[in-house]
């Protein structure tokens, strides 16, 4: 892969933080939403690291409203913070942050959700291509190749919802028996998974399976097909939450593919030091998925 070395910036001052060490003392966070538990995981990661490296980290709720990752950058770069993460609202949109902090020679990290273009240092994720696909190639399987499903799609203009669909709808389209009916955006959030599935229900009442790309967006969907006396159409989430877990065991999901919130944060903060120390990092840096099941 290719790696970034990032001497040069340190070596004009980039390293330098409040203490008066060259050792990088202060590092934003700004996130899209403290509203959602995998983002709120994801930050505790990256406090704990921070703590742990005596970094400052000083986090922004962008509330998924890509004006307000602006201002927050902006803010962030006020402050004369050392390094910028992001976890960006909308890819797009993120890039005219991203060329914000470049403008200022400040390295800049994304985390979970890429940013379409300006110069990011490094990007931490988990390959969303392959954990939809792992979703889509269990949904066929249970289905036994045969069936109608229904998509709920995070964020529109997020890196993570563009990915996670485009492997779901790789591994149903190899499928000939099962077919995708509908797909439509419910924004990672829980109450939009619960309305946009009623809605999907009525238009679409002989359904097999749904796959909600978050699990927040899959326990609204479990609540509108318990209300529809519908519980036993396949459910499949996404993250691996804390609750997305439990309703795997509780029986009211059928899975939930498994990323590793904390480990992303930690991994941002780890990446951002070496980089403030002139050290190369990886300009892409993986986390595993792994398939959650009751079995």
């Amino acid at each position: 892969m290719k790696k970034l070395l990032l001497a040069s910036a340190v070596a004009a001052g980039l390293g330098i933080g409040t203490t008066g060490t060259a050792m990088a003392d202060k590092i934003a966070l700004v996130i899209s939403t403290l509203n959602n538990p995998f983002f709120v995981t994801l930050q505790e990661g990256a406090q704990k690291k921070a703590e742990e490296l005596g970094h400052e980290l000083i986090v922004l709720d962008s509330g998924n409203d890509a004006a307000r990752e602006l201002s927050n950058i902006e803010d962030a770069l006020s402050r004369d913070v050392d390094l910028l993460m992001m976890n960006p609202t909308d890819s797009d949109a993120a890039a005219s942050g991203v060329r914000t902090a470049n403008a200022r020679n400040v390295p800049v990290i994304t985390l979970d959700r890429s940013a379409s273009s300006g110069d990011v240092a490094s990007h931490i994720a988990s390959d969303n291509v392959a954990g939809g696909k792992l979703a889509g190639e269990y949904v066929v399987e249970q289905l036994g190749g045969e069936g109608k499903v229904v998509q709920l799609e995070g964020v529109p203009g997020a890196s993570a919802t563009r990915d996670r669909g485009e492997g779901f709808t790789t591994a149903i389209d190899n499928a000939e028996g099962v077919e995708l009916v509908a797909s439509q955006p419910a924004n990672f959030n829980r109450t939009e998974g619960l309305n946009v599935m009623e809605n999907l229900l009525q238009a679409h009442p002989e359904i097999d399976a749904v796959f909600a790309q978050n699990d927040e967006m899959a326990l609204g969907a479990q609540r509108a097909l318990t209300a529809s006396g519908k519980e036993d159409i396949l459910l499949v989430g996404f993250d691996g939450t804390d609750a997305g877990i439990q309703a795997v065991e509780d029986g009211k999901m059928a899975a939930t593919v498994a990323q590793q919130p904390a480990r992303i944060g930690e991994l941002g903060v780890s990446t951002a030091d070496k980089l403030l120390k002139g050290e190369s990092v990886e300009d892409n840096i993986p986390v595993p998925l792994k398939l959650i099941t009751a079995e």
